[in-house]
């Protein structure tokens, strides 16, 4: 199909892009590998597309104190590919299953985490991680943590006059483990089921906080602490194996999205808790090893 007629404006800085999607018929364009879709199955119908690559600020990409800085314009590949993004190990997980090169290589990290589609990688990982999201509007400019900015199905804490600024993911430090995995029917397809990991452990080797966040699974990224569960297990001769019962208990609470012609509800649950047990206990591997070589 052919999107509905629309205008198209291409503003030089962030007060004509807010000028722009005042009234609300506006959306923004940065990379468009989900909006143009959207556009052509005629599922959304805006009255002006805005794209927002023209602005020199929401280009900006670099590593501050404590944390990596991701422009609204820049593109997913080049995060992919960059020195920076290692500070950052689950990013570097996760985005080699975002789509294709191809799609990567237009796609930007914001534009993925404003689209906010349930069974999409990067928004999960911003979850766990816990990234801050950084919203300008008329109201002048907001930080969201991102636990906070997901609502719902393709649903954010953002208005229709608002426009993403940027992303920061907090940078790894020694004791720090990550873990990521998805399954899905083709490479490049959304998840079936999928779960991103985080473990901290202490100079001892005591586990300090851990937490994961399933996607494809329900209306939103699930977030949720398991500290207690992965420091029960820390010990165990095979820790996956003793995190199996936890993590099937997690998935009945946390899997809740209707089964359709790719898996039940019981099948992405089965998914989902092989998974958490599998990355849970890598990332608590990981940790141990990062904390011996003082590396994140």
């Amino acid at each position: 199909m052919k999107a509905a007629p629309f205008a198209y404006v291409r503003p030089a800085d962030l007060d004509d892009v807010l000028d722009e999607l005042s009234g609300g018929d506006g959306k923004v364009l940065a990379g468009g590998q989900s909006l143009v879709p959207v556009l052509a199955m005629r599922l959304g119908r805006p009255a002006t597309l805005v794209d927002v690559t023209a602005v020199e600020e929401l280009h900006g990409y670099g590593a501050s104190a404590g944390g990596l800085r991701i422009g609204a314009a820049v593109r997913q590949r080049t995060v992919e590919r960059s020195a920076e993004a290692r500070a950052v190990p689950l990013l570097g997980l996760a985005l080699p299953f975002v789509g294709h090169r191809e799609l990567r290589s237009r796609g930007t990290v914001c534009g993925s985490l404003a689209h906010a589609d349930p069974a999409a990688e990067l928004p999960a990982v911003a979850c766990c991680v816990g990234a801050k999201i950084e919203v300008a509007g008329p109201g002048g400019r907001r930080t969201l943590g991102a636990r906070e900015f997901f609502v719902g199905a393709m649903t954010t804490a953002v208005t229709p006059e608002d426009v993403v600024v940027a992303a920061e993911f907090p940078v790894a430090a020694p004791g720090e483990g990550f873990g990521f995995a998805e399954i899905a029917r083709r490479h490049g397809d959304f998840a079936l089921a999928g779960v991103a990991t985080a473990v901290t452990v202490a100079e001892d080797g005591t586990v300090t906080d851990a937490r994961l966040t399933g996607f494809g699974i329900s209306d939103r990224p699930a977030f949720r602490e398991v500290t207690d569960l992965v420091r029960a297990a820390a010990d165990a001769d095979d820790v996956e194996r003793e995190l199996r019962g936890g993590a099937a208990e997690l998935a009945a609470e946390l899997v809740d999205t209707g089964g359709d012609t790719h898996g039940s509800t019981g099948y992405r649950r089965r998914l989902f808790s092989v998974l958490a047990a599998r990355e849970l206990a890598k990332a608590l591997r990981r940790a141990r090893g990062s904390r011996a070589s003082g590396r994140p």
